[in-house]
């Protein structure tokens, strides 16, 4: 019997293995995708739950892999988040408030400067949410945050102070949920 070396049996598999798109509660996250432009990597996904239900599947998409949330806001190059709903839980109503208490916790209560801009993203939410949807919140540094929902472009808003606040919902000191951050920044993966 002929025995194969271990080394390049290994490094097939591990060469391989990112060709395969990541599955999260079900939901196949995408390995990359571009913003203006400019590839985008996969640096964490993970599930948002609430009375130990998955509401929605979020990604984090950077220029470069980080685990460093404040640096990570600091930024001021392309950056995604992708939000996959995946409860029938989740209602506009639901997600307007969510949101807005997220943008309180990321500004440390200092929403005022931003106040419009939020007002224009929270319209995003205003329409009907099914398990299914899909959010891509894509920071373009030339165009501002490119908001689609289902592949539909949605709104772009202007502004690296509204880019900060919005990421800040997920990766700030109190993120809509402490196990999504650090699925996000990698740990999950």
């Amino acid at each position: 019997m002929k025995t194969l070396p271990l080394a390049p049996i290994l490094a097939a598999l591990f060469c391989t293995a990112a060709l395969f798109p990541i599955s999260v509660n079900g939901v196949e996250v995408a390995e990359s995708l571009a913003v203006g432009g400019k590839p985008l990597a996969l640096n964490g996904a993970g599930n948002r739950t609430k009375f130990g239900m998955t509401m929605y599947v979020g990604a984090l998409y950077l220029e470069r892999r980080s685990a460093d949330a404040a640096a990570i806001l600091a930024a001021p190059g392309p950056a995604a988040i992708r939000l996959h709903m995946v409860s029938s839980l989740i209602t506009s109503a639901r997600m307007e408030e969510a949101t807005r208490e997220g943008f309180e916790h990321a500004t440390g209560g200092q929403i005022a400067p931003i106040k419009g801009e939020i007002e224009a993203f929270i319209q995003i939410f205003r329409a009907p949410i099914k398990p299914g949807d899909r959010f891509d919140l894509a920071f373009d540094p030339a165009a501002g945050t490119l908001i689609s929902k289902n592949g539909a472009p949605a709104a772009t808003i202007a502004g690296d102070a509204f880019r900060r606040a919005l990421f800040g919902i997920w990766l700030c000191e109190k993120p809509a949920q402490e196990s999504l951050k650090k699925a996000l920044l990698g740990g999950g993966r």
